[in-house]
């Protein structure tokens, strides 16, 4: 990955998983609670592809597995968020930009529905029955309705952002400096235009008005005659 990539996703992650944590995990919402850290991965995903969404969600995921108050298996949260974010990223749209917001809401949804029960799943082969005590099918809705009403307010914005880290600013100053140059330049032939123009005007008015005066002066002389 590239260097601004690795420097946007670190901050994005770092403040998802702050606010995942302080703010929404103590909001205690019935059921699931909403995934900062997974909307943060979907809208890096959708920009940067199928590598780039599994490296991010890789890593996002090892993050959340060892910060507190982590309570299950490291690991775990990495290996789903890597998988969800490869398949997150293979939706990115070919030309970079979304013509509407129905995909990346489905890919939303689909993805709060996998994170459930992947999660779900690698805790039954560790021995983690915790979902089963609490519902997986009330998980399963909580946690896409949630991700769901959260997701206008953040994948867009991570979207943004990550697409204005892909510019180079050099090259940037660049195209603007050569298309200042292409526009005083086209300034500059039409004004010659304009005055060479003129200039013919000009000359072709007192080319006239001579050949008049000739004509008169000949005329008057054969008179005179």
């Amino acid at each position: 990955m590239r260097v601004n990539r690795i420097l946007l996703s670190s901050a994005l992650i770092v403040v998802a998983l702050v606010l995942q944590v302080s703010v929404l995990a103590r909001l205690h919402l019935p059921g699931a609670v909403p995934d900062l850290l997974l909307l943060t991965v979907l809208g890096l995903a959708l920009v940067y592809g199928h590598v780039g969404g599994a490296l991010v969600g890789f890593g996002a995921g090892l993050l959340a597995d060892l910060a507190p108050p982590a309570d299950h298996a490291a690991g775990r949260y990495a290996l789903v968020l890597c998988v969800i974010g490869y398949l997150a990223g293979l939706a990115k749209p070919e030309n970079g930009r979304l013509k509407s917001a129905t995909g990346p809401m489905v890919v939303v949804v689909a993805a709060a529905l996998g994170t459930t029960l992947l999660y779900a799943g690698v805790g039954a082969l560790v021995g983690d029955t915790t979902a089963r005590h609490v519902g997986l099918p009330s998980l399963l809705f909580t946690a896409a309705l949630y991700d769901l009403l959260l997701a206008p307010f953040v994948v867009p914005g991570i979207m943004a952002l990550a697409r204005k880290a892909e510019n180079d600013p050099l090259a940037e100053a660049g195209s603007a400096a050569k298309s200042a140059d292409i526009s005083s330049g086209w300034l500059s032939s039409g004004t010659g235009l304009k005055i060479g123009g003129q200039r013919g005007g000009l000359g072709s008015l007192k080319n006239k008005a001579r050949t008049r005066t000739a004509r008169v002066g000949r005329i008057k002389g054969v008179k005179r005659l």
